[in-house]
């Protein structure tokens, strides 16, 4: 199993919570990392791309565009049961990972 990259899994965390649009993802995102992940557009968007052909997330049409443009439909995304699957994945990876660093650490406490 490959490692998600950072932006693949805050997506993916962000789409658990329920579906979202790009810009909605990348606010969330930014408001549960108090500002530490910020994605700019071109990471945010092949990332999704990428997550779209892994399949695990899909792509829906909720609704007018930005501008108002009802022409324009705005794109959101939604979590799959692979998608769902593939998160937990890694943050069990992560949380597996945290807990080897604090034991070579030595850090009191560490994870069981």
């Amino acid at each position: 199993m490959t490692p998600l990259t950072s932006a693949q899994f805050h997506i993916l965390l962000t789409l658990v919570e329920g579906r979202r649009h790009g810009y909605g993802i990348m606010q969330e995102i930014l408001r549960r990392t108090d500002g530490a992940m910020e994605l700019g557009p071109g990471t945010l968007y092949r990332s999704i791309k990428q997550l779209l052909a892994f399949g695990f997330i899909v792509e829906v049409e909720n609704g007018v565009g930005a501008q108002g443009d009802p022409g324009k439909q705005r794109r959101s995304y939604d979590l799959t049961p692979l998608g769902r699957e593939r998160t937990a994945e890694e943050a069990q990876r992560l949380r597996s990972l945290a807990r080897w660093a604090d034991e070579a650490m030595g850090i009191e406490g560490a994870r069981s």
